[in-house]
């Protein structure tokens, strides 16, 4: 029995963020044929609704790069791997260096994430701050009302490549921390960074998902670096066109681009659909 496993940004989702008409379809083809699929994303379960709503993604969701595991049909999360509050002290530091505004996510008691930030340091960091707010309908917090023991997940942040670059290769002196960054798909000029515990991972997250629902064999498709653990121990893997070359060089095979319903194109022909 297989699981197929798709990452969005880059891989499922196309360039206006939503799975396309044809990829709608391909998902419906899929389920008709009861082969299992789900997502394993960088993103929140907030960040992701608009785009997998009335998509049938029925089985648990991997969100944060396999921090947390959602599952639909219970409405709560299932697995957390939390940073400590001196992991949070450490990269706080490191922040404080550069003009880059830090997002600090915590899940609350009710399963809700909420979103705790110092003043806002630059042009990056209020677009980013506004996407969390406009898109995404977190609440956010002054970082002074995070609590004692808030239960946090990462840290993300939106800014210029060369401090984004300078926090990362700052934070490889902690061991028990990864920090993931690149450009930003959405914003030209910008980049990303999601910061979290190093216990956590798309592919330990999906090698859970494995075991704990009974499937035999793994297909994933994903084009970032927070994707090769999951291609590490995937049956299968497929990277998209506009991958990095990083992700290509472990793929199965490289397939059509992202935004040209690339995954789903190949899925009709992998499974005849």
């Amino acid at each position: 029995m297989e699981l197929i496993v798709f990452d969005l940004d880059g891989t499922l989702l196309n360039a206006q963020q939503r799975i396309s008409p044809y990829t709608e379809e391909t998902l419906r083809l899929l389920g008709e044929r009861h082969i299992a699929y789900t997502v394993a994303t960088g993103r929140t379960l907030h960040a992701s609704k608009a785009c997998l709503e009335g998509h049938n993604f029925l089985l648990p969701h991997v969100y944060k790069n396999g921090v947390v595991i959602w599952d639909p049909q219970l409405s709560g999360y299932t697995h957390h791997t939390l940073l400590t509050p001196e992991e949070i002290n450490a990269v706080l530091k490191s922040f404080a260096l550069h003009p880059v505004t830090p997002f600090i996510f915590t899940v609350e008691d009710d399963d809700v994430h909420a979103v705790y930030h110092p003043p806002v340091r630059s042009a990056s960091c209020k677009h980013f701050l506004h996407e969390l707010s406009d898109n995404r309908g977190l609440p956010l917090l002054p970082l002074s009302a995070l609590p004692d023991n808030a239960r946090i997940t990462n840290i993300s942040a939106l800014g210029d490549g060369e401090a984004i670059k300078a926090i990362g290769d700052e934070l490889q002196a902690y061991e028990h921390l990864v920090a993931y960054f690149g450009e930003g798909l959405y914003n030209a000029g910008a980049y990303w960074m999601d910061i979290h515990h190093s216990a956590a991972s798309k592919g330990g997250a999906v090698e859970l998902l494995k075991r704990e629902l009974g499937f035999e064999r793994i297909i994933c498709f994903g084009d970032g670096d927070n994707d090769a653990s999951m291609f590490a121990l995937a049956d299968e893997s497929y990277a998209p066109e506009n991958a990095i070359d990083e992700i290509k060089a472990v793929a199965t095979a490289v397939i059509g681009h992202h935004d040209q319903d690339g995954i789903a194109r190949f899925l009709r022909q992998r499974f005849e659909l």
